[in-house]
């Protein structure tokens, strides 16, 4: 075996590994022993290994910055109130209660990221589920995970997948805004009409008219607080053209002390309950993706692309799109957004075969469970639920849910295209 195909072996059991949890293993061991086999057997250069994590940094502080401000929100009662607030409103209709709930979420994924939809809007969502005494929980369990991939590309900050592709070349916010808006809009609101199509028969029912609000404790209005001021932190910095990760990660720590200081609790608990494991997890398929490129895949695919460009920029554009929409659901979209994130970088891919290779590696995903990490996190929290989705159940959705979605998504990127060329 060549050391090329070596690579590429241990790079394709790591990822297998990250996808589907042998042993139930956390899905940082696989990613970090893959990077750690390919520096020991001398396949990767540990200089080259470091240079891999180093690249992450943005996301890294981006990712621990939205953990903190997720993680405050939740343990202060925030989501659990917003949820509650939802149910009341739908004042006994099951058919109000989705789109209050998809609401909520919508709100969560744009302004704390999909992972913060997937994890922790989820048990809150079945805590208002079991309040409003719904008779089956699932279409608004659903909502969590399908959202948190369609929602994703309306700001910078919604996925970090976006800080991976665009990398150090992130577009001002005013710039992101209009060119993404329409394709937005129009995932959003084609995942909504296929996902209540689809649920209609559970949405018959009724529910409790009245639910228990909890009170709102100061620190979870402080924790609010923080978030909205955390986004707009973030929309200034992204206008400014600043690099996310950062403010992110100030925005959060400086949220956490005022609500420590605030509640009297010592910061033990909030460090506890965080997913620390995604940020190795990140940092071990940088690695992975820098083996790759070592052995040409990323030039390759970066050739592909400026091939592709020169022969017509609008095809280049839907056919990423929709090959890496269904590429993210055999290798995941972390690695997948890695992968192409390098490659458009490598071939200085114009504004729109970009946006439409981020719309492909955002929204691809919810076709199937393996296809992103917030659809791998919402599963566990479903679990602790004491809920289970097979695969098979989540593909026959996710063949309804998100091809339509992908394909009006790319329509409007190429209509904003006619209108903001540049």
């Amino acid at each position: 075996m060549t050391s090329i195909e070596a690579t590429w072996a241990i790079a394709a059991v790591a990822t297998g590994g990250v996808i589907l949890r042998p042993w139930r293993l956390p899905e940082f061991v696989w990613a970090v022993a893959g990077a750690i086999i390919l520096v020991a057997s001398g396949l990767l250069p540990a200089r080259a290994a470091w240079a891999g994590v180093a690249r992450g940094t943005d996301v890294y502080l981006f990712l621990t910055g939205m953990m903190l401000l997720a993680e405050l929100a939740r343990k202060e009662g925030l989501f659990d109130w917003l949820a509650a607030k939802a149910a009341m409103r739908a004042r006994g209709s099951a058919q109000r209660l989705f789109l209050l709930v998809y609401l909520v979420g919508t709100v969560v994924t744009v302004f704390l990221s999909n992972d913060a939809t997937a994890v922790v809007l989820t048990p809150a969502v079945a805590a208002v589920a079991r309040a409003a005494r719904a008779g089956d929980p699932l279409p608004y369990l659903l909502i969590c995970a399908f959202i948190a991939n369609a929602a994703s590309f309306v700001l910078p900050i919604s996925n970090p997948a976006n800080l991976v592709i665009y990398g150090s070349h992130m577009p001002p916010l005013l710039v992101w805004l209009p060119r993404f808006a329409l394709a937005s809009v129009l995932s959003i609101v084609a995942t909504y009409v296929v996902l209540r199509w689809t649920q209609r028969r559970a949405l018959r029912s009724m529910i409790a008219e009245r639910v228990e609000v909890p009170v709102l404790s100061g620190g979870g209005r402080m924790a609010g607080a923080g978030i909205v001021v955390t986004a707009c932190v973030l929309m200034v910095a992204s206008a400014l053209g600043w690099q996310l990760g950062l403010p992110t990660c100030l925005a959060g720590l400086a949220t956490a002390i005022v609500v420590l200081l605030r509640t009297r609790e010592a910061p033990w608990g909030v460090v506890r309950d965080i997913s620390w494991g995604v940020l190795p997890l990140v940092a071990g398929l940088f690695v992975l993706v820098e083996a790759l490129d070592r052995t040409g895949v990323i030039d390759a695919v970066a050739g592909l692309l400026r091939a592709a460009i020169g022969q017509s920029e609008v095809l280049a554009t839907w056919g990423a799109g929709i090959i890496l929409g269904l590429a993210c659901n055999v290798m995941n979209n972390l690695p997948a957004g890695l992968i192409a994130g390098t490659a458009v970088q490598a071939a200085h891919a114009p504004p729109l075969p970009t946006g439409g290779v981020l719309i492909g590696i955002d929204l691809g995903p919810n076709l199937s469970v393996t296809g992103s990490l917030a659809t791998i996190l919402w599963l566990s929290a479903l679990r602790r639920e004491g809920q289970t989705v097979s695969a098979g159940t989540f593909l026959k959705l996710g063949a309804l849910i998100m091809p339509p979605a992908l394909l009006l998504a790319l329509g409007g990127l190429f209509l904003t295209g006619l209108f903001l060329p540049g």
